[in-house]
């Protein structure tokens, strides 16, 4: 089967919803036309979409590398890397052994995600959280704030932001 067979099968896959099928098919495309910069971008995004982060990034950068000219490689990859250090902050921020070690690690985390990808909620949204559990409310609000700018339209990050402040005035008092 050419490798342009194999990408219509996984098309179809994915509109069947078997992403598993889709990305076993995008494989078998780079298999067999392994200097194809679209096939592992399209890959890499099936990987992402399937929570396979690891191997949606691998794919992403040789998506970059095979064709410098499309920046939508780029921005997957930088959307990739970002969401990679997110999980990690998260992780952190979450493991209640690693409240010893340096709290700030999460947010130096979270801030070069942002760096890497500006319109990315979640990482805005950690990024208060990190902040507030090492008691720089403003920061955290400003955070909050920010991710509030490009989603105007959440309750749940309204909420979030009245949660807070009702932290901040209990610190305060």
């Amino acid at each position: 089967m050419d490798h342009k067979d194999y990408v219509r099968e996984a098309y179809r896959s994915i509109l069947r919803s078997d992403f598993a099928e889709a990305i076993v098919c995008f494989e078998s495309a780079i298999a067999a036309s392994p200097a194809d910069a679209e096939v592992r971008y399209r890959c890499s995004i099936t990987y992402a979409r399937s929570g396979m982060l690891d191997k949606a990034l691998v794919h992403a950068q040789a998506a970059v590398k095979l064709d410098t000219s499309k920046p939508e490689y780029s921005l997957h990859l930088q959307h990739l890397q970002a969401m990679m250090h997110v999980q990690e902050a998260k992780r952190l921020i979450e493991d209640e052994d690693n409240k010893t070690r340096n709290p700030y690690h999460p947010i130096t985390l979270l801030k070069e995600a942002i760096t890497l990808d500006p319109l990315y909620g979640d990482a805005y949204v950690w990024l208060a959280i990190a902040h507030n559990r090492v008691n720089e409310h403003l920061q955290a609000m400003t955070a909050l704030k920010e991710v509030i700018s490009l989603h105007p339209d959440d309750s749940g990050l309204r909420e979030l932001m009245r949660d807070l402040q009702k932290s901040i005035q209990s610190y305060m008092q």
